[in-house]
């Protein structure tokens, strides 16, 4: 009979002969794991394009410079857009009572002047009840 010591130096786990079977040898496939890893990348830049293209860039910036003429049915937003030289956006606005409950909501388009950025406009929003604030929520690129 052989001696079992209760510590191998080897880090490898010993088992006894025969009792367990035949221990499988992990097959390494680089290139698979190279294909799946560049699906990956690609994909996720896919996806970081599209929502760059659909949110990000500061090509339309939008300013509130005075919400004035308020009475209990309407504000009179004016604002400032930054957007491409010629261009026009799309900019939703809103207004909201003391209380913070959204009163009116309504999408603007404004076009500039060709071989102008900033676009000055404003818009008399109809509100439901007695507004306390105009907000220029976001301007986009027109669909």
């Amino acid at each position: 009979m052989s001696e079992t010591h209760a510590t191998h130096l080897t880090g490898a786990p010993v088992f006894p002969p025969g009792r367990y079977g035949r221990r499988r040898e992990r097959r390494r496939r680089p290139v698979l794991t190279a294909l799946v890893g560049l699906a990956l990348v690609a994909a996720l830049g896919t996806i970081v394009v599209r929502l760059y293209q659909q949110y990000g860039g500061v090509e339309y910036d939008a300013t509130v410079i005075t919400y004035t003429e308020i009475t209990d049915s309407q504000v009179l937003i004016n604002f400032r857009v930054t957007v491409p030289p010629g261009g026009s956006a799309v900019c939703l606005l809103r207004a909201r009572d003391r209380d913070g409950a959204e009163v009116a909501r309504e999408q603007v388009t404004v076009t500039a002047q060709p071989d102008e950025r900033e676009i000055r406009a404003q818009h008399r929003l109809v509100t439901e009840g007695r507004p306390f604030i105009g907000e220029v929520l976001r301007c986009r690129r027109p669909a």
